[in-house]
């Protein structure tokens, strides 16, 4: 097998010991500072009881935000592509390469231009760091270490916000948008449904690095993040999290491939089918009733319907990237005060209904196949060709929690988004285990 990261390569004699410690040092920073970036954001710690908060969208942070990641993309594939040239071009499949025209193709036609062109741009950044940020590893060693301490730091600023600041890491009572929150835990998060997924995915890293042996940090953060994951209350995250856990252990261990789809796809398939599947399908609302869960899944099933019927009105193309929800293109199809709620909604609570409203059914299934279908191939080849099988794991269980979690939740593609940069990690850590061969520690020198 050919190798890049975590990927065995001899290294050139000419290279002084001194400059190789500089550019690990270097990769460490960026691979870290990376992480924290995107988890903790430009914007930790925000007031939500600031009126302000209602009319804050992106603003005059926008131009922070696409700087900082652009600037850190270019310096993340500027420390690996000499080393892993032959790993980003496996990256352009001709699916991939079908998909970004399609891109380039809905903005153009977009109903906001401007809107979907810049996120379009950030999104292309936050793509390109995420697969380079998999890459800055020089062995599967270095990977556990920066992983292990981009996640406690994450957690100390997390458990700090709660103890010292609670008013800016706990939902209050004082909240202007949602006050019956008070009392759930988001720590340096704006939101405990966008603090919940992460300390899912982090329960799955610190599981991960005691298979690793290392011990302490991975029970560490194993447990700081499930605790913090129970108190911030986010029920979904928290079974799809127990979900993604026991499905991981059949799925690795099955020889079938038909049993590895059914294990899969099956979840997020049934959960979609039981919610949006609902709105379409009166005997499917009817089951839903007959079940214990709130069949209108917390008054998502109105904004399910205005989506669908205003997604009938443009399938093929939908309304532009990132360009309906708060745009100008929903106000223009509210015709009267029952669905005027409309006009403040941030998205659909449901990742591939928001993919197609977005860049159209086409667009949806092309997105489908690279992040929904391709990783389990990826993970069927990592684990036949005898990859290390903890790390493609890890990975796996990042992956499934998502396809998982975007049936209640809106992240795909969804630019600098902390749950959607994770999600991609795995998918491109997936990508490459497939492909190349890992190693445990760096060559020696003189090789």
């Amino acid at each position: 097998m050919n190798k890049p990261i975590l990927f065995d390569q001899s290294l050139s004699i000419a290279n002084s010991v001194g400059r190789l410690d500089v550019l690990r040092v270097m990769r460490c920073i960026t691979f870290v500072v990376t992480l924290l970036l995107v988890w903790v954001s430009l914007h930790p710690f925000t007031d939500l009881g600031d009126p302000a908060i209602v009319n804050d969208r992106e603003g005059g942070r926008l131009a922070a935000t696409y700087i900082t990641l652009g600037v850190l993309s270019l310096v993340a594939f500027a420390l690996t592509v000499q080393r892993n040239l032959e790993a980003f071009r496996t990256l352009l499949t001709p699916t991939f390469m079908v998909f970004a025209c399609w891109m380039c193709i809905n903005t153009l036609f977009s109903q906001d231009f401007g809107i979907s062109a810049q996120r379009l741009l950030l999104t292309g950044y936050v793509m390109a760091l995420a697969a380079s940020l998999v890459l800055l590893p020089e062995t599967q060693a270095d990977l556990d270490r920066w992983l292990s301490a981009a996640a406690l730091i994450l957690l100390g600023l997390c458990y700090l916000g709660i103890f010292l600041a609670p008013t800016l890491s706990i939902h209050m009572h004082t909240d202007i948008l949602e006050p019956h929150l008070a009392g759930n835990w988001r720590g340096t998060f704006g939101h405990k449904n966008a603090a919940a997924p992460i300390m899912a995915m982090l329960v799955f890293v610190g599981l991960y690095l005691v298979s690793r042996r290392a011990i302490v940090s991975g029970l560490a953060i194993a447990i700081l993040a499930g605790t913090f994951l129970i108190f911030s209350a986010g029920k979904s995250a928290t079974a799809l999290c127990v979900l993604a856990l026991l499905l991981s252990y059949p799925i690795a261990a099955a020889r079938s491939p038909l049993v590895r789809v059914i294990l899969c796809f099956l979840p997020p398939v049934a959960i979609n089918v039981l919610s949006v599947g609902s709105v379409y399908n009166d005997s499917l609302a009817a089951i839903v009733k007959l079940l214990p869960v709130d069949s209108s899944f917390t008054g998502r099933t109105d904004i399910w319907e205005f989506a669908i019927a205003s997604l009938n009105l443009r399938p093929l193309l939908g309304y532009g990237f990132a360009a309906f929800w708060g745009t100008d293109a929903i106000e223009n199809l509210v015709q009267n005060d029952q669905i005027e709620w409309a006009t403040t909604a941030s998205h659909s609570h449901n990742g591939y209904l928001d993919t197609a409203l977005t860049i159209g059914y086409p667009g949806l299934a092309l997105m489908a196949a690279i992040f929904v279908v391709a990783p389990l191939r990826n993970f069927s080849v990592a684990i036949q060709s005898g990859n290390d099988g903890r790390l493609a794991k890890l990975f796996l269980r990042i992956w499934l929690f998502g396809i998982n979690l975007a049936a209640m939740e809106s992240f795909f593609l969804d630019r600098a988004d902390a749950i959607w940069f994770t999600f991609l990690i795995a998918v491109f850590g997936l990508h490459f285990v497939s492909r190349f061969r890992m190693v445990s520690e760096p060559a020696q020198a003189g090789r």
